[in-house]
């Protein structure tokens, strides 16, 4: 069976080729088999993968979503009435169940994003956030930074 994902990369190709109806026709079906919906504008890259098959997500067509993004289910992706845009996600970042991207913000490599956060405001790389709205608890530790040494008294 084919997941959100799936069935929206193929309305993309759909619509690129000028296909009409059928972009639409897999957006309705995304939204009847998965209670969700992706915008046929929302850039999403390779090996991004939505939970549970996309169950409950919403992302605005204008969004951006880098490579090896994971995106728990239920989350929100989107925009907000008081500024244009939508939210851009860069490469590897995880996303909690239930949680709200809103509004023009970058979310920065590596970071990760609570369940049920909700982000308003930029998050820089490896950060962790949490709550509502969405503070800086933590810092991921990055493959390339070295062990720190335990202090001695």
């Amino acid at each position: 069976m084919l997941n959100a994902l799936e069935l929206h990369r193929l309305a993309q190709a759909a619509h690129r080729l000028g296909v009409p109806l059928v972009p639409r026709a897999l957006r309705k079906l995304i939204q009847l088999a998965t209670c969700s919906y992706i915008g046929t504008g929302a850039e999403i890259g390779e090996g991004t993968e939505l939970a549970y098959g996309g169950l409950g997500i919403v992302i605005h067509p204008s969004t951006r979503i880098g490579r090896d993004v994971l995106v728990g289910p239920h989350v929100t992706i989107g925009g907000r009435s008081t500024s244009k845009g939508a939210p851009v996600i860069e490469d590897e970042v995880k996303i909690g169940a239930g949680a709200c991207l809103l509004g023009d913000i970058r979310i920065g490599r590596g970071a990760q994003v609570g369940a049920n956060a909700v982000v308003t405001r930029d998050v820089a790389p490896y950060t962790v956030v949490a709550g509502v709205p969405a503070r800086e608890i933590g810092r991921v530790r990055r493959d390339d930074e070295p062990l720190e040494e335990p202090s001695r008294p």
